[in-house]
């Protein structure tokens, strides 16, 4: 595991784009916008994994975690979260995931999230978001 920065940028976006839906990809410009807000910091998996979050305030917010297809259930996703963690102790720990994301929501609540509140319609008509705290 390695953290990540601008440098990471095309195999982040390469893994991101092997684990989303064309519609929820972050092209290449997103991705340097996302990485260059303050506080932004993230890690990359070599085996095919990459976490981006933002600690502000006091806060930790999860941007994204993507695994892609060939490397899940490798305990990959676990990893990443647990090294966010690890990099900022003791500070809660915020994400959305989409309510009809079984797999990740399994993921958050084995490291210890729980369910806070909910995003309506977050990712389109329809689709909501659920919001979890660690």
């Amino acid at each position: 595991m390695t953290p990540c920065g601008d440098l990471h940028r095309p195999a982040l976006v390469a893994i991101h784009a092997a684990a989303f839906p064309p519609a929820e990809q972050w092209a290449d410009k997103a991705m340097a916008e996302i990485l260059a807000m303050p506080g932004v910091f993230g890690f990359i998996e070599n085996r095919g994994g990459m976490i981006l979050a933002r600690a502000v305030a006091g806060e930790v917010e999860i941007l994204t975690l993507a695994v892609a297809p060939q490397a899940r259930r490798r305990g990959i996703g676990r990893a990443l979260v647990a090294q966010v963690a690890s990099a900022t102790p003791g500070q809660p720990i915020f994400l959305e995931v989409a309510a009809d994301n079984a797999a990740g929501q399994a993921l958050y609540r084995t490291a210890g999230f729980l369910e806070c509140g909910c995003r309506r319609d977050y990712y389109g008509p329809g689709r909501d978001a659920l919001i979890l705290r660690r």
